[in-house]
């Protein structure tokens, strides 16, 4: 598991625009999740519609960002964009975190593994990303 942890981590300081791709295509994914499917199916997952269209237009504005920085950075592009989006993701898992707090009662099993799930994916793409932007800053040393 390490093994493969270590060759996501060598691709991605390779090329670390393509970190970009990634948190977009994450971005989008839970945009629909949280915006069409948890919302078709709110019964099931027991979260509000309210934070669910909220967090999923956090996720469309996160998406949005990373695929600007992909396709209009040029090749010589500052680290300060991959700092934004560290700190965006993290502030994304900060409210996840608290509005799973606060509808906790409401939450079925279901809502609880989702939410549960989506941090744990968030959570790594941060560790992934965190450690490129240090090899971004370390490499201009």
């Amino acid at each position: 598991m390490a093994i493969g942890f270590k060759l996501i981590l060598n691709k991605f300081s390779s090329t670390p625009k393509n970190i970009f791709i990634l948190d977009g295509i994450g971005a989008t994914l839970s945009a629909f999740l949280l915006g069409v499917i948890l919302v078709r199916f709110e019964f099931v997952f027991g979260m509000p519609l309210t934070p669910l269209y909220v967090l999923a237009s956090i996720a469309i504005m996160l998406a949005t960002y990373s695929f600007s920085c992909y396709f209009l950075l040029t090749d010589n592009w500052n680290s300060a964009f991959m700092k934004v989006i560290v700190i965006a993701n993290l502030l994304y898992c900060c409210l996840s975190i608290i509005l799973v707090i606060y509808f906790f009662e409401e939450l079925t099993i279901w809502g609880v593994i989702y939410f549960l799930l989506e941090l744990l994916v968030t959570c790594g793409l941060i560790i992934i990303e965190r450690w490129v932007y240090s090899k971004l800053n370390t490499e201009k040393l």
